[in-house]
């Protein structure tokens, strides 16, 4: 109960101009050595260094604020301060963001990067402002990948059947559908017992979150599809936001980027590091994989953005050097 209140507390005590020291809680899905861990506690120490100790910090990790969608209904009422997202449901309050979740939209990590840190990625930032929500920085998780517990997957024909967890995402759920297999979304802190009792065969996610998640205790195969390249964002409450001063409100931004660079360095030591460690853990890592048929495939789930939107995001998007 302490942590949903703090940010009604924290705007109250900033909107009488008092200068008592403000403790920020950062929830988010993943444990505490997560990357999203190292993204919280960079944007922790980076506030309270530039504070003065005015601002300090805490994590909520491992979904104890609720699963993503639920923290994010917790920004949009003030009960919550700030968190460390994907974007997979926050398409269901900034539909304009589905455009990012798009399969093999982007080339590789440059020019995910390029396309968030850019022009697109702050049109995109504006409009998660005009929903009731604050958004500080894009951060990241990385390339997802499919896990599953049955076979190993090479080719769409090996998903068949297979009931993977999705993200509650309609982008996500209708490209497995169109590659052949049985979408079944799910929050994340349901996900391990789910997978554990059988009640799904698989899920996708990227090598960080797989590792973070030890998923390799109930999933034997992983296959590196790199389906869909997963952004992360760091919100903040506009309660708490709104009753900042413009210095304060820089020192949040500030804090966001250093968290959003954190993040990038440990997707990308994970990367490296990552696929060694889940083979040495007993899964089987497949990377012969020819994404074509894949992609083909899932090429339907596009409609589900475009027709709404058109094509102007994905065609820019796909231009970005």
């Amino acid at each position: 109960m302490k942590h949903l209140v703090t940010g009604f507390i924290a705007a109250a005590i900033l909107a009488t101009g008092a200068h008592a020291q403000q403790n920020i809680v950062v929830g988010h899905a993943l444990s505490p050595s997560s990357h999203y861990g190292v993204g919280a506690q960079a944007f922790i120490d980076t506030l309270t260094e530039l504070s003065g100790g005015t601002f300090t910090g805490e994590q909520a990790p491992a979904g104890q604020l609720g699963g993503e969608r639920d923290m994010i209904e917790g920004l949009q009422i003030g009960s919550l301060d700030l968190v460390v997202t994907s974007t997979g449901p926050l398409g269901n309050f900034v539909p304009e963001v589905f455009a990012l979740d798009l399969p093999f939209l982007f080339r590789d990590y440059d020019h995910a990067r390029a396309t968030l840190d850019g022009e697109i990625g702050q049109e995109l930032l504006a409009k998660i402002g005009e929903n009731n929500l604050v958004g500080l920085a894009w951060s990241e998780n990385g390339f997802r990948h499919v896990t599953n517990s049955q076979r190993a997957v090479r080719t769409p024909e090996d998903l068949a059947g297979l009931k993977l967890r999705t993200m509650e995402n309609k982008v996500h759920m209708t490209a497995f559908s169109g590659m052949g297999a049985s979408p079944t979304p799910m929050a994340f802190p349901e996900l391990f017992t789910a997978l554990q009792q059988g009640v799904v065969d698989g899920q996708e996610n990227p090598v960080t979150v797989i590792t973070a998640s030890k998923f390799w205790e109930v999933q034997k195969h992983v296959s590196l599809t790199g389906h869909v390249y997963s952004p992360a964002v760091v919100l903040a409450s506009p309660v708490l936001f709104d009753g900042l001063s413009d210095e304060q409100k820089g020192w949040f931004m500030e804090a966001s980027k250093a968290s959003a660079a954190a993040t990038r360095a440990e997707v990308n030591r994970l990367e490296e590091a990552g696929v060694a460690l889940l083979r040495e853990n007993g899964m089987e890592v497949i990377t012969d994989i020819d994404k074509a048929p894949f992609a083909a495939l899932a090429e339907a789930s596009y409609s589900v953005y475009t027709d709404q939107y058109g094509t102007e995001m994905v065609d820019r998007i796909k231009a970005v050097k």
